[in-house]
């Protein structure tokens, strides 16, 4: 049974990772910065918590949708201009930024700390 901190400092990390990612996209000028990534990122985690919750036997039934949807998401991102593709890179953060909420909410701190640093490298 998770607790209530347990809870708190899950989602603050996802909300922080998140962030992270957000503000170099920001920085850079891209597309879907810091306030989006930081709603997928705890939109993820959330799931996740939720589906730890209900599902402790089989957590990974509701957390695999979740990543085939962001899937949906990031492809709305994506564009076709004369010969040019624009926002692949955005649907990859979204979808990656999904993956760290979902490590986050499961409670894989140092797995989403390694795959958060190799995002900002």
């Amino acid at each position: 049974m998770l607790t209530n901190l347990d809870i708190v400092i899950r989602l603050a990390l996802a909300l922080g990772a998140g962030a992270m990612v957000g503000i170099e996209r920001e920085k850079t000028r891209h597309p879907a910065g810091m306030r989006t990534h930081m709603l997928v990122s705890i939109g993820s985690a959330l799931i996740t918590l939720v589906s730890v919750s209900m599902l402790p036997e089989d957590p990974t039934r509701i957390t695999a949708a979740v990543i085939s949807r962001i899937g949906f998401l990031g492809a709305g991102t994506i564009f076709r201009d004369r010969n040019n593709v624009r926002g692949l890179t955005t649907a990859a953060s979204i979808w990656v930024v999904a993956g760290l909420g979902v490590a986050l909410g499961a409670g894989f701190y140092f797995m989403a700390g390694v795959g958060a640093a190799a995002i900002m490298l």
